[in-house]
């Protein structure tokens, strides 16, 4: 007895404005994120660099403030427009590799903003203020850690390595619709080019599949 062919799930899309409103505002986001991680680094630096305590002082009590401004929402705002495009458009989540690597990344990322980050920041100002002594490479390698991070992050979005996941393979889960990119250029490469409607070679009594 012939198996029942098991019929692709179907997939919530972002209407089109939408998505494109999301994405400038996750580009957008992104970019300040990595902005302000490189404005930290530079700031790390300068203390670290400099012997004057009041140099250290405006330079540790700056990220301090950077700190307590930016790191939260723009983290927030990051991971959570991400999430949203990747379920909302035909990449989804954990159908490609790249997709999954940049989820696990923003996560871990934020989470040691919030939760590393931030207090050693609290902590350095508390310390300038009264007076006491900083050690700088205590600053250093946070920012240093995170700019790499987001730098291979920006790789990943414009490259879009590796191909699908496992699950992302499986017959019920593939993206089925008409003229929307998949995979990654060589996939994209080996796949048979769809014919349009009333092409010369295009099969005939169908619409170009």
């Amino acid at each position: 007895m012939a198996s029942t062919p098991v019929a692709p799930r179907a997939r919530t899309a972002l209407p089109r404005p939408l998505r494109r409103a999301l994405l400038v505002v996750h580009v957008a986001a992104s970019a300040a994120w990595l902005g302000l991680t490189l404005c930290l680094l530079i700031l790390a630096l300068t203390g670290a660099a400099t012997a004057s305590p009041a140099t250290d002082e405006v330079a540790y009590r700056a990220m301090d403030v950077f700190g307590d401004l930016l790191v939260a929402p723009l983290a927030l705002l990051t991971f959570t427009t991400g999430l949203v495009l990747s379920l909302g458009t035909h990449w989804g989540l954990a159908r490609y590799r790249w997709v999954w690597a940049k989820f696990w990344l923003t996560l871990v990322a934020g989470t040691a903003s919030l939760l590393v980050l931030r207090p050693a920041l609290d902590r350095a100002a508390t310390a300038v203020t009264a007076g006491d002594r900083v050690d700088p490479y205590a600053l250093l390698f946070p920012p240093s850690v995170s700019l790499a991070l987001y730098l291979f992050m920006t790789a990943l979005s414009v490259l879009k390595p590796w191909g699908r996941t496992r699950r992302g393979r499986r017959p019920g889960t593939q993206d089925h619709l008409r003229g929307r990119p998949y995979g990654s250029p060589r996939e994209r490469k080996s796949r048979p080019e769809r014919k349009r409607p009333g092409h010369p070679d295009a099969p005939s009594g169908t619409l170009g599949t």
